[in-house]
């Protein structure tokens, strides 16, 4: 790829190849990506690295190939089985799925929140409420997306409502099986993140796994509440390939990925100093 070519790769184009990357190798479990960029990075990587993972119309059909965003034109979904919502429970309680979400807040014990800001009784905003996330965050993989790093996504302390479960020992009971819990990786517009560190306890940390082009460790450490623990391979973030984008362009024939972040900024960009 030339550099004038790679100058015009976007930020959310890296973001999905990332987001794609969380599924390598799982197989043929349910793939769900929650928002525009985690689905097409559950797209893409049926499509590429991992064509055993199963998907949706988002609605209640299994397909052999993801089915393009927004508007379908004269495009016919290719059906190739019956996922009911009964069934869907079924792979979230079997632990046959992986879900990227996209929480308000994240801790460092991995711990999200999608429900309120602020003190639970007289909150300072509200959101969609837990839904579903205690029991998927329980029983099945689960990756995250948070197109904003910063400090009021990755807090100091505990998120302001425990919506999601994480690596926090304080949180469980003395025998509470924790072996199901899996978190695999955070994509973010400055990094990608994952929980292959340890605490001091010997529990799950969460680290840097790569930099996206143009960002230094200390600027993402600066965005976020909490010390992170630093990849000995730290390397940087992969730019899409030609195969890729066009596949990209396929999945998104409306460019919805255009509009995920603000300003719909390049993925190559120079680097930026950590403000005091």
């Amino acid at each position: 790829m030339s550099q004038e070519t790679s100058k015009e790769i976007s930020l959310a184009e890296l973001m999905i190849v990332a987001a794609s990357e969380a599924w390598r190798g799982n197989g043929e479990l349910l793939a769900s990506g929650i928002g525009v960029i985690p689905r097409l990075g559950a797209s893409l990587a049926k499509l590429t690295h991992t064509p055993e993972l199963l998907m949706t119309d988002s609605e209640a059909y299994l397909v052999s190939e993801p089915v393009p965003l927004g508007p379908r034109g004269d495009y016919l979904p290719r059906y190739e089985g019956y996922l009911p919502f009964d069934r869907v429970f079924e792979c979230v309680w079997g632990g046959r799925r992986h879900a990227m979400i996209g929480p308000t807040q994240i801790d460092r014990w991995g711990q999200s929140n999608l429900s309120v800001v602020g003190d639970y009784a007289k909150p300072k905003a509200a959101m969609l409420g837990v839904r579903g996330l205690p029991g998927n965050s329980l029983c099945h993989i689960n990756s995250m997306f948070v197109p904003q790093h910063n400090t009021r996504v990755f807090v100091a302390g505990e998120v302001d409502m425990v919506s999601g479960v994480g690596y926090r020992r304080e949180r469980f009971s003395e025998g509470m099986n924790t072996s199901t819990i899996d978190l695999r990786r955070i994509v973010t517009d400055l990094c990608v993140l994952d929980f292959e560190a340890r605490a001091d306890d010997g529990s799950p940390a969460m680290r840097v796994r790569s930099l996206h082009p143009g960002v230094s460790f200390e600027q993402v450490q600066a965005a976020t509440g909490f010390p992170l623990q630093r990849a000995a391979d730290l390397g940087e973030t992969a730019l899409p390939d030609a195969r890729q984008l066009a596949l990209i362009a396929k999945l998104d024939p409306h460019n919805y990925r255009a509009a995920q972040l603000k300003n719909n900024p390049p993925a190559l960009r120079a680097s930026t100093p950590v403000s005091a």
